[in-house]
């Protein structure tokens, strides 16, 4: 791990801007003055020009190396059976062990709100709302997706009156800021369907889009996306408003959701570059989860060898090997022969891969073709047929890897298979899940949302913060649980950790309400306490 907490975005000259880190969070007034810099004349910029302001925001999404190794690779992307490290970082007591380390969490605040959530807060303050609702829209969606991931990690959050106030900031719970999400793309979805519609073909985003290249049909389409699978994370506890939500999205006279690889949401250009492709090799911080190789293997899936590369270890080399999390790792070289992510995987026509100026994607049609397979395994209006939408998922995810899906679908043997670590025996486990992949309809409903959950899982690849999120929501896929659990038995071992802590530096700096957060939150504040929308009861 490099310390990189980056003072600034860089997104190119030709953008004109940087977004200013301070080292504050909810509580600091020098986070109103960064952006107060906003309109003056040090970029040459005469009249404030919103537009300028969002490759930024953009980019801050994941960050780079450094930031995304704090905020996502190192809790999510591990938690969800996607990754494990072949460091031994803090002597193996760290995220990785559920030893929970504040410095590390800290960054994800920071990112979140003093780099993004403050930006967009003063684009409203300059009055684009009303003189450029197109682009207040797309801040709109961008402002959903970044603060849904925090909201997910942690439970309530400061929301509503974020940036607002400069001191005691109040939390939101999680239901009140899930209501504002889908009113927030209410907005969004009106404001761009009706500019669509006046300027049939119009781009005047182009300049500032680092995901779509100014195409508001497609940023349409990611705003009714992002809300199936938003609604889609509370069926289990608010299934009315899920349904509600669901329908709403998946309508198509609001403007469609994502359905074909083309319509995949990245962040890419600039000088940005992908930070999993630095972490993978120079830092050598990052390897294949052991839950990739169970299922992966098992089900002889051809988006593997596109995924991950072969283990360069000379006791297995050439077979693909994950570590399991939580495993005690010694020091490099130690589990650095095993499969590390495919950086030569770079397929332009998907927006999909790891090498350098590959996108980083957040949302792809797989995904909510599962999205919508689910929504029609509930029964929902607008969801078409489970069993086409869970066979298209595959077909699409296939696609996006560049891969032959073969007789894939239609087998109903491969099983995921047990994991074995040659280097300690200690962390070998048995199949968990003897789930297969052909469509079974006769199978039941539990059975039915395992396929599609695991499924799912294997498309959304690598954007371990979902992934994570939806095997808190369903228990899917089955996920090895942590060798080492150093949590002093504040998260159990089998049912895994759930949440992260929220950092010590928002105790200081806005106390009292972080304290009525935690009451909120209805549990002590550690990573054993359940979120909102994380139930744990049955899903049917």
């Amino acid at each position: 791990m490099k310390k990189h907490y980056k003072t600034m975005v860089d997104t190119g000259y030709k953008y004109g801007i940087v977004i200013l880190l301070a080292f504050g969070i909810l509580g600091l007034n020098s986070c109103k003055k960064n952006f107060e810099k906003y309109d003056t004349d040090n970029t040459g910029v005469k009249s404030y020009d919103p537009g300028l302001v969002f490759p930024g925001i953009q980019t801050a999404l994941f960050g780079e190396e450094g930031n995304y190794q704090l905020d996502q690779n190192l809790n999510a992307d591990c938690y969800s059976g996607y990754m494990m490290s072949p460091d031994p970082f803090r002597g193996n007591v760290s995220n990785l062990t559920y030893s929970l380390v504040d410095g590390w969490n800290q960054q994800i605040f920071i990112d979140g709100y003093t780099t993004s959530l403050f930006a967009i807060n003063d684009i409203a303050k300059k009055g684009t709302k009303a003189s450029a609702p197109d682009k207040w829209a797309i801040a709109l969606i961008l402002k959903v997706e970044t603060m849904h991931r925090i909201t997910d990690k942690y439970g309530p959050i400061a929301y509503s009156a974020a940036g607002k106030t400069l001191i005691n900031t109040p939390y939101d719970d999680q239901k009140s800021v899930y209501n504002q999400f889908f009113l927030q793309l209410d907005t969004a979805v009106t404001a761009l369907n009706t500019f669509i519609k006046a300027n049939p073909g119009q781009k005047p985003f182009t300049a500032y889009d680092l995901v779509y290249g100014g195409d508001y049909t497609k940023w349409l389409k990611l705003a009714n996306s992002l809300r199936l699978r938003l609604a889609m994370h509370i069926v289990k506890v608010d299934a009315a408003t899920a349904q509600t939500q669901a329908v709403k999205a998946l309508d198509p006279a609001n403007g469609g959701v994502l359905t074909t690889n083309d319509d995949n949401a990245g962040i890419a250009g600039g000088s940005y570059h992908n930070p999993l492709n630095v972490i993978s090799t120079s830092w050598s911080d990052i390897s294949l989860g052991a839950p990739m190789e169970s299922y992966l293997v098992g089900y002889n899936d051809p988006r593997l060898k596109t995924m991950a590369s072969p283990a360069t270890d000379s006791r297995f080399a050439g077979t693909y090997k994950g570590i399991r999390i939580g495993s005690a790792i010694t020091s490099k070289p130690g589990y650095s022969g095993y499969s590390i992510l495919n950086i030569n995987t770079d397929i332009t026509s998907t927006r999909t891969g790891f090498a350098p100026g590959s996108p980083m994607l957040f949302m792809t049609a797989g995904e909510v073709w599962f999205l919508k397979a689910e929504a029609a395994l509930r029964g929902w209006a607008n969801a078409g047929d489970v069993a086409t939408d869970y066979n298209t998922g595959i077909a699409t995810s296939m696609a996006q890897w560049g891969v032959n899906a073969g007789n894939y679908a239609s087998d109903a043997t491969s099983k995921p298979i047990a994991y074995v670590d040659p280097t300690n025996a200690a962390n070998n486990s048995p199949a968990l899940s003897t789930i297969t992949v052909a469509w079974d309809a006769g199978a039941t409903n539990e059975q039915k949302l395992e396929r599609i959950i695991t499924q799912k899982w294997i498309a959304m690849f690598p954007e371990g913060q979902e992934a994570w999120t939806e095997y808190r929501r369903t228990g899917y896929p089955k996920l090895f649980p942590v060798v080492i659990n150093n949590s002093n038995g504040t998260i159990d071992t089998q049912i895994q950790i759930r949440r992260l802590a929220y950092p010590a530096s928002e105790y200081t700096t806005n106390g009292a309400e972080v304290q009525k957060a935690v009451q909120l939150l209805g549990g002590p504040d550690n990573g054993g306490t359940r979120v909102w929308w994380d139930t744990g009861k049955a899903n049917f």
